[in-house]
């Protein structure tokens, strides 16, 4: 290990409001970073994991949202943590290495000798500090975190081939058209501050280069970057592809879960992985019941303390239940997210759905979907303020904002 006195940061990348637009109607009240995964928002889980890295200095949270979105959430989770945690806005698009480089000032203030990078919308079990063992032995400027996929889906991410003896990374290229390999980037890397000089020195030869084009009459030169900003540097095209096989980025292998949330329906795949995890990590945040005095649990569930849940509820598997709400007798939910201040009535069912924030749900309703996480419709989405009367059923649907259902619904989406 390291001696103790060398520092680490993280920095998350939680994007912006523009790029929230396949998590839509959850993301119109609220940023997608914030929205609860298993009862946590959806940044409280790698930034819990951060927490883990010896000597752990400063956490960035970096983003286009404004900052008044994230002043609670920054405030409460600092003190929880007591670890720094500051949010950061960009001014730009720069890209995903452009901007770390952006804020480099504020990133080594605290001179640490590690920078984590971490993607908000990927849910893994973040193995931080086995990464920075690693890195630390393999001594380049940066190790990536890949995990094995089917040849099927590997083509949706960045695929990587990596020495199989000293995990080199040899070859990289993001979504390739065809098959280079079954290892894909995660989206969590380590680096040391040398990230910041390969930055640099890709901003400066697209310098030199629009300078070359202003002077030469060849105007085809380099059109893979030509209207690229200088200062726009994408981490994967731009450092990882021409720095592969140069002895300068290693891999390190996960054997554990992973996923990426792009949409509502994984939202609710990933509450259920985090769910599981806190059987090992966080098993006080569990509900446990028999259905005597209190709800029948099978399954991870998670209940806000603030919820009311009848005694003669059945709840689980992978259930999240937010603050203040209700649910009544007889209620049945399966694989759901409860969002806060709703109300679930007598004998309703829930499985397969996102029920949103102040909705309810009539006595001896169904809500439910057939939990295609990948799906259009595979997960039924209640916006903020839906009203299901008694005794209606809705079947894999998307119903946004403010709306009453008092007839059955299928495969629809209502605006």
């Amino acid at each position: 290990m390291g001696s103790t006195d060398e520092r680490v940061v993280a920095v998350i990348m939680v994007g912006g409001p523009t790029k929230g637009t396949r998590f839509r109607p959850l993301s119109l009240n609220i940023p997608k970073p914030l929205f609860p995964l298993a009862g946590q928002p959806m940044v409280h889980h790698p930034i819990s994991a951060c927490k883990k890295i010896p000597n752990l200095a400063q956490i960035f949270l970096i983003g286009f949202y404004d900052e008044r979105e994230f002043a609670l959430y920054v405030s409460s989770i600092s003190n929880e943590l007591r670890v720094p945690v500051r949010y950061l806005r960009e001014d730009k698009p720069h890209g995903s290495a452009g901007g770390l480089y952006n804020f480099r000032d504020l990133i080594m203030e605290d001179s640490p000798s590690h920078i984590f990078l971490l993607n908000c919308d990927v849910c893994c079990s973040f193995p931080l500090p086995e990464m920075l063992e690693s890195h630390r032995r393999y001594g380049g400027m940066g190790t990536i975190l890949v995990i094995k996929v089917s040849a099927e889906s590997a083509n949706q991410f960045g695929e990587l081939v990596a020495d199989p003896a000293t995990n080199e990374l040899l070859h990289y290229t993001e979504k390739p058209e065809t098959f280079v390999s079954d290892r894909i980037n995660c989206g969590v890397y380590i680096f040391t501050p040398d990230i910041f000089t390969a930055i640099q020195g890709v901003s400066t030869q697209r310098k030199d280069r629009a300078n070359l084009r202003r002077l030469s009459s060849f105007d085809a030169i380099d059109s893979a970057t030509r209207n690229l900003p200088a200062d726009f540097v994408r981490l994967d095209q731009d450092i990882l592809s021409p720095l592969a096989g140069k002895k300068q980025f290693y891999t390190y292998e996960s054997m554990d879960f992973w996923e990426q949330i792009k949409t509502p329906g994984m939202s609710l795949k990933c509450s259920a992985l985090y769910l599981a995890q806190f059987r090992f990590t966080s098993p006080h945040l569990l509900a446990s019941g028999d259905g005597t005095k209190s709800a029948a649990i099978s399954g991870d569930v998670y209940i806000h303390p603030s919820a009311k849940v009848h005694p003669t509820a059945k709840i689980g598997p992978n259930v999240s239940i937010s603050a203040n709400a209700r649910i009544g007798a007889g209620a049945r939910l399966i694989s759901c997210i409860i969002l806060d201040d709703v109300e679930i009535k007598e004998n309703a069912v829930v499985i397969h759905a996102i029920v949103g924030w102040k909705s309810s749900i009539g006595r001896w309703s169904r809500v439910q979907a057939s939990g295609d996480y990948n799906a259009k419709l595979g997960v039924t989405i209640l916006g903020e303020s839906v009203s299901v009367e008694d005794e209606v059923v809705v079947v894999n649907s998307i119903v946004l904002p403010n709306k009453t259902l008092n007839v059955s619904v299928q495969e629809e989406i209502i605006l």
